[in-house]
């Protein structure tokens, strides 16, 4: 009877702290794996108006895709060409084409419109 209860006490606790090692949170360190540090200061505020708001949004959320481990780098050097295609077509006056050139972008690699 005695070993029983032990073993049923040993059971719970390998149980509890399975449970308790499941609800740590995980800590992404910033490393090499990361957007560049002065990215986002030189890019305008995700806010912002017109092509170049939309241009800052996508970049925010891919750069923080890959800060979270849910885009490779290789997809994400990808997606950082296209949005710098796009960033140059608006900076050059071209709204249309870079509003345009990140929707493709987003429906290439399945990100919300």
């Amino acid at each position: 009877m005695r070993a029983r209860l032990f073993l049923l006490a040993a059971c719970a606790a390998a149980m509890s702290a399975g449970c308790n090692a499941a609800r740590q949170p995980q800590i992404v360190p910033s490393g090499p794996g990361g957007p560049p540090p002065g990215r986002m200061s030189e890019a305008p505020p995700p806010g912002a108006p017109g092509c170049a708001g939309a241009v800052a949004r996508y970049r925010s959320v891919v750069d923080n895709d890959l800060s979270m481990g849910h885009v490779n780098r290789s997809v994400h050097a990808q997606i950082s060409n296209e949005i710098a295609e796009a960033a140059s077509a608006c900076s050059s006056g071209q709204d249309g084409r870079a509003l345009s050139l990140l929707r493709a972008s987003k429906s290439r690699h399945g990100y919300p419109g």
